[in-house]
C-alpha cells in the first residue's frame, strides 16, 4: 500500500483535489491518502515528515505561511522525501507577472464571504430539486439536468452546488411525460446525460444488489434500457439541449464540459 500525505495550513481541499485527480491515473486501490489540516508550527511539520520518511511515502502541501514552507524544503532535503508545492509556484507566476503580494492568509478559499453563502444557498436549492421533486424549481435553476435513472444526475447535480451552481435534475421514464415547463426553458442551460445501454445495465445491476431486490428485474434489463435511452435522445433533439455521454466520465469532467458551455 502506498501512502501520500496532504498537508495545509487550512483544510487541505486543494492539495487533496489535486491527489485524488492524480491517483485516478494509477491503481487507486493500492493508494492511502492521509490529510494533516490546520498545521500551524515547524514542530508539526517535522514531526509530519519524519513519519513521510518512516512508511516511504510523499508530500503534497498547500502552506502560506513563508516559514512553513521553508521548513517543509528543508525537511524535505534532510529526509530526501519528495514534497510538491501546489500552490508555491502559482503564488510566485502571480508576483512575478502582476506585482503584487499575496495576503499570506491560510483559508481563504473557505472563509464566509458572499460567495460561501452563495455556495450554501446553492446546495439547499438543489438538494430541494433533486430527482424531479420541484419541476417549477427549474424556472430558477442555472442547470437543469435530465436523463433516465443513474446517469449520475444527482452527484453530478451536488458537485456543481459546490460551486455556486443551483442545479435542478428530473428522472426520464417512457411511461411519464416530462413537465411541460422542461419545453419552456432556455435550451442552454438544460443537459441531457446518457450512458452506453452495457454500462448502465452494470451499475443498475448493482443497484438492485445493494437494495436487495432480484437480479433480473426490468430496471436492468438492457432492452428495458435501451428503450429508456432512446426515449431520452428524442426528447434531447426535440428540446436542442447539451447531450453528454457520461460512460466514462468523472463527475469532474462532466461538470467541466457542462460550465465551458455556459
Amino acid at each position: 500500500m502506498h501512502t501520500i500525505f496532504v498537508c495545509s495550513d487550512s483544510v487541505g481541499e486543494t492539495a487533496n483535489t489535486v491527489v485524488q485527480a492524480t491517483i485516478r491515473q494509477f491503481n487507486a486501490n493500492t493508494v492511502q491518502v492521509r490529510r494533516y489540516g490546520s498545521i500551524r508550527t515547524e514542530d508539526e511539520i517535522r514531526t509530519m515528515m519524519e513519519e513521510v520518511k518512516r512508511v516511504g511515502g510523499f508530500v503534497a502541501y498547500t502552506l502560506v505561511l513563508p516559514e512553513l514552507r521553508e521548513m517543509m524544503r528543508q525537511e524535505a532535503y534532510r529526509l530526501n522525501v519528495n514534497a510538491i508545492d501546489i500552490m508555491g509556484p502559482m503564488m510566485q507566476a502571480f508576483i512575478d507577472t502582476f506585482k503584487d503580494s499575496p495576503k499570506r492568509k491560510a483559508g481563504l478559499l473557505y472563509q464566509m464571504d458572499e460567495q460561501y453563502f452563495q455556495r450554501v444557498e446553492a446546495v439547499e436549492f438543489t438538494v430541494n430539486s433533486d430527482d424531479g421533486k420541484d419541476p417549477v424549481a427549474m424556472k430558477q435553476a442555472h442547470i437543469v439536468l435530465i436523463g433516465p435513472s443513474r446517469t449520475s444526475k444527482t452527484p453530478l447535480s451536488i458537485y456543481l452546488a459546490h460551486k455556486g451552481y443551483k442545479v435542478a435534475n428530473y428522472p426520464l421514464v417512457p411511461e411519464v411525460k416530462p413537465p411541460a415547463i422542461i419545453y419552456e426553458l432556455d435550451p442552454h442551460k438544460v443537459v441531457g446525460l446518457t450512458m452506453r445501454p452495457e454500462q448502465l445495465a452494470r451499475i443498475r445491476t448493482e443497484r438492485l444488489k445493494s437494495v436487495g431486490l432480484p437480479f433480473g428485474a426490468k430496471y436492468a434489463a438492457l432492452e428495458r434500457i435501451e428503450e429508456e435511452l432512446t426515449f431520452a435522445r428524442e426528447l434531447y433533439k426535440k428540446l436542442g439541449c447539451m447531450v453528454i455521454d457520461v460512460s466514462e466520465k468523472a463527475i469532474e469532467e462532466t461538470a467541466g464540459l457542462i460550465l465551458a458551455s455556459m
